[in-house]
């Protein structure tokens, strides 16, 4: 953030003087909102990051949803990548352009993970990023990225997609050299319901990462990848650079994701933290392709949970084992510096998702008893904010009902630029 952070005595200090409160149901404070924090973030971000304090918010993905609206219309955002299959959100790309599926129930299903694309808040913004698009007073035309890997919590995507799709782009400029590269690596991909095996995640028994097929298929992956490379000017000049790009950024996926299902076939004490920093780090090179792809056209704003998102390690208690990595943040810190920034969020009270009263003195508590029903404050990165008040914070119970839901922490202000603090949420439509 552009300047020195102003100094505050007390939290309370912080709060009074920083927050800027607005409601959902009324554009023109949440715009002011939006503008006092583009303003203050500066012109470096190009990659802004929205982290969800929990899946299941309906609220907070209608702001998600208002936050990129007001983005594209005003502050020269021309995408957003939300957490899910990176390369299932190309049909969906494909229909906000006009073209593809013929309405977004055929796409609901193919075109997200995680059983997203039943959200009624992702429908609704898929919807008005389509109709934004067919308006030809609007030049930069928007466009719609997924940024997870090809993983589920129970489950892992065969590499075949990936790769047939690089494959498939090289067959437009070397039908040749593509089908002898397909014939090698077709029998040694076999049933994808083997790769998909959900008893994989818990049992590296039942995981086929590591088999004589996968390793020979994981050199032929970069011989797939050293292949793009290596013709990058030939093929370049025949198909173009984003085409080029796009390709080599699919096979170099493919590798990763190779990589991933032989972590799934190794039994070892930090196998679960490996995995799950392996997946972060899938994300954060998926996310640097996008801006990437979007330079001289515009900024991106990417929507995932806040333990993604945040800067510094993310941990995880999953019974016994406290589970330690970098999360997708800590890695676009590294990469991108200044040109990532992030807000997270926070919520009061959620009935439906087992969310109750935050206990005195704890930040939800502090926060959502500030004018609101919603406010966004900066962080600073905990700069000029009060070190010994902020250590003795306590931490709000967590969810009955949602384990995806984690309270804030004093880490969380150092983590995150700002914070969008909601009074309550509702459970997601549709979810």
């Amino acid at each position: 953030m552009p300047g020195a952070a102003p100094v505050f005595a007390t939290l309370d200090d912080w709060m009074r003087n920083a927050a800027i409160s607005f409601s959902l149901d009324s554009p023109e404070t949440l715009n002011a909102a939006i503008a006092s924090v583009i303003a203050a973030l500066g012109d470096s971000v190009e990659l802004l990051g929205f982290g969800e304090a929990l899946h299941g918010g309906e609220e907070i993905l209608v702001l998600r949803n208002q936050l990129f609206q007001r983005l594209a219309e005003a502050h020269g955002y021309s995408a957003i990548a939300i957490e899910s299959s990176f390369p299932r959100a190309h049909i969906v790309n494909e229909y906000i352009a006009g073209r593809g599926p013929a309405s977004y129930e055929a796409l609901q299903d193919t075109g997200f993970s995680h059983g997203f694309g039943r959200l009624d808040a992702n429908r609704e913004l898929v919807e008005w990023m389509r109709q934004y698009n067919a308006d030809p007073a609007h030049r930069v035309k928007l466009r719609f990225y997924g940024f997870d890997s090809p993983t589920e919590m129970m489950g892992t995507d065969s590499p075949r997609q990936l790769l047939y799709f690089a494959l498939d782009y090289l067959a437009t400029l070397d039908n040749a050299r593509a089908r002898k590269f397909r014939e090698r690596m077709a029998p040694l991909l076999g049933d994808d319901a083997a790769w998909e095996n959900p008893a994989a995640m818990m049992d590296p028994a039942q995981a086929i990462g590591m088999s004589p097929a996968a390793t020979q298929l994981r050199i032929e992956t970069e011989e797939l990848v050293a292949e793009l490379q290596i013709r990058r000017p030939e093929l370049v000049e025949k198909g173009g650079q984003d085409r080029h790009l796009e390709a080599l950024h699919y096979a170099t996926m493919a590798r990763q994701l190779l990589n991933y299902h032989a972590g799934l076939a190794q039994d070892s004490s930090d196998r679960t933290a490996r995995l799950l920093g392996m997946r972060d780090a899938m994300m954060a090179d998926n996310l640097a392709y996008i801006v990437s792809r979007e330079q001289g056209r515009g900024k991106v704003l990417a929507l995932a949970h806040n333990s993604h998102l945040k800067r510094g390690k993310s941990q995880w208690q999953l019974g016994p084992h406290l589970l330690i990595w970098w999360p997708v943040g800590a890695q676009l810190a590294a990469m991108l510096g200044p040109r990532y920034a992030v807000i997270g969020s926070a919520v009061g009270v959620s009935e439906a998702n087992g969310i109750g009263q935050p206990e005195p003195d704890t930040l939800e508590a502090r926060l959502t008893a500030l004018p609101g029903p919603a406010r966004l404050i900066p962080t600073y990165s905990g700069q000029g904010l009060p070190a010994t008040e902020i250590a003795a914070l306590p931490t709000r119970s967590g969810s009955v009902k949602n384990s995806t839901y984690f309270p804030l922490t004093p880490a969380s202000l150092t983590a995150f630029d700002w914070l969008a603090v909601l009074d309550s949420t509702s459970y997601s439509r549709g979810l």
